[in-house]
């Protein structure tokens, strides 16, 4: 059991129209009006999160981190198809607010936030119209459009052989050859405008690389968003727990936390 006045985890399977998936909440003992809904990249699991979910909780914001469909480190359940899961992933975000809201109500300002493809659909998410009377923000750690003028990291012979292990943590169904042209384009077609996006690359990222932030960071602002960013000096791509100092050093000053 925990102690008293120390944040409590509930975990649960949710479910909506399209999808199952696994989720923890992290509920702090004296929660503030500001929630968080963050997940993860593509083939990993919640647990990139967590360092995340603790380090805002201890801050008294409720947290939830939920494993994206069809990703097996997190969980084993299915997608019905790559057309579903395009057009219908990011609404996870709701269904995992929804949860949090059962264990934490009250809120008045949600952080939405991923890394990579857990980012982009942070981005998507802040269009859910439940979300528009939150003032919902998003957090991209790791996310940024390629400047690569040589071959890219996802294109050498080494990430091939990788990408030969990773792709089988995943249903068949979004296969790294679907989900990647996706997500470029994804990116270059962000349409959402007038939103708050800060966005956290580190210098090391070899996976967005050098001056990716920035063309994101561009596009969005072209389309009338306001959006920051920020680029430490280490926080390679493939350790995004690393992140949480970050995300909470922001919320601190945007949200004017104690």
């Amino acid at each position: 059991m925990p102690k008293a006045n120390t944040v409590k985890l509930y975990k649960k399977t949710l479910t909506n129209e399209f999808f199952n998936f696994n989720a923890i909440a992290f509920i702090p003992p004296e929660p503030i009006k500001t929630t968080a809904v963050f997940t993860h990249g593509y083939t990993a699991s919640k647990t990139d999160c967590v360092n995340w979910a603790q380090r805002l909780s201890d801050a008294n914001i409720p947290t939830i981190i939920f494993d994206l469909p069809g990703h097996h480190l997190g969980s084993f359940n299915s997608v019905a198809s790559f057309e579903v899961f395009k057009s219908h992933s990011y609404k996870c975000f709701l269904t995992a607010f929804n949860y949090l809201h059962e264990l934490s109500p009250g809120a008045e300002r949600l952080v939405l936030g991923g890394h990579s493809l857990g980012a982009l659909l942070s981005v998507f998410a802040l269009d859910i119209p439940e979300f528009q009377n939150l003032n919902p923000l998003a957090i991209g750690v790791g996310l940024g459009i390629g400047q690569h003028k040589t071959a890219h990291l996802f294109e050498t012979s080494f990430y091939e052989k990788t990408l030969n292990i990773r792709r089988q943590l995943v249903d068949e169904k979004i296969d790294s050859d679907l989900v990647f042209p996706w997500i470029k384009e994804a990116k270059l077609s962000l349409d959402q405008t007038g939103r708050r996006i800060h966005l956290i690359t580190g210098q090391d990222d070899v996976v967005v690389g050098e001056g990716g932030m920035e063309a994101l960071a561009f596009q969005l602002s072209s389309n009338g968003n306001e959006v920051t960013t920020a680029e430490p000096r280490k926080l390679p791509h493939h350790e995004p727990a690393a992140a949480a100092t970050h995300i909470y050093n922001f919320l601190k000053k945007e949200l004017s936390l104690n």
